[in-house]
């Protein structure tokens, strides 16, 4: 079966990869993930992730500040972001968001710098990569007022809920107002059974794939170090969940990925 499969989320400048990271770019596109997109999380960050998708034709760049890391960020970083994503490699606006289950930092602190990325991301007409955890009642509103503020080009759609592990409910919020929902291998683990009936509600034309890679690698490889190419096995679980064809699954997600980043020229193989 010949699969064209795209990780939406993946952290290849991530030093975890630093000794074979075209072998791990390689072994994806072996395996059928054809396109990545590789996230950055802070400036540094983000300078290596536009560097790698412009190293590999197959790898995509979204450029953030994660929750985790906005100690000492000021304004001129979030200006910096929208000269860095006029670069056309750059896709999305992110990893950015809410933590308040690490809760490294003041919860104001995190809504002020969130609020000046999804500024950026409208100057820059990109969707956006959010992080939330623990953090549902405050990013709502933020969300929605923002997507009110303005129309993306195209009706494309505002972005993507990374690692989504919510209810029903709030998985109905977020895809009103126009957020597709990503799901990782993190599905397969025996705690995340719960999840299993609200992934059953969220119809597939809302769904994409991601790693998170190198983390949260997929049940039988817990203690490694997570990679691309197991987007493979997030489908089969997905696959399983929906009861639905591998091959009709790989391609919905595709589709909408493709819509998500506007990447309707990429090449497979």
């Amino acid at each position: 079966m010949n699969l064209n499969i795209i990780d939406t989320h993946a952290h290849l400048d991530m030093p975890e990869f630093d000794e074979d990271r075209g072998e791990v770019i390689k072994r994806a596109r072996d395996s059928g993930v054809t396109n990545i997109v590789t996230i950055g999380i802070s400036p540094e960050s983000n300078q290596r992730a536009v560097e790698i998708a412009e190293q590999y034709p197959n790898v995509w760049a979204s450029i953030g500040i994660h929750p985790q890391e906005i100690n000492g960020i000021q304004k001129m970083d979030i200006e910096n972001l929208v000269d860095l994503a006029k670069n056309p490699r750059v896709v999305a606006i992110g990893e950015l968001g809410l933590d308040y289950y690490r809760d490294r930092s003041p919860h104001e602190d995190q809504v002020r710098v969130l609020k000046w990325q999804l500024e950026a991301a409208k100057k820059a007409g990109l969707p956006v990569i959010v992080h939330c955890r623990q953090a549902q009642e405050d990013m709502i509103p933020i969300l929605s007022e923002w997507c009110d503020s303005y129309k993306m080009p195209d009706n494309r759609p505002y972005g993507v809920l990374h690692c989504f592990s919510a209810d029903n409910n709030v998985a109905e919020i977020y895809m009103k107002m126009g957020f597709y929902i990503s799901l990782g291998a993190y599905i397969g683990y025996p705690s995340s059974a719960g999840l299993r009936s609200v992934i059953k509600n969220i119809p597939l034309n809302k769904l994409v794939l991601e790693t998170d890679c190198p983390f949260l690698p997929p049940q039988k490889y817990r203690g490694k170090r997570n990679e691309p190419a197991y987007t493979l096995i997030t489908l089969e679980v997905l696959a399983e969940i929906k009861q639905m064809a591998i091959d009709e699954i790989s391609g919905q997600t595709t589709r909408n990925a493709i819509n998500l980043f506007n990447l309707h020229n990429i090449s497979y193989g």
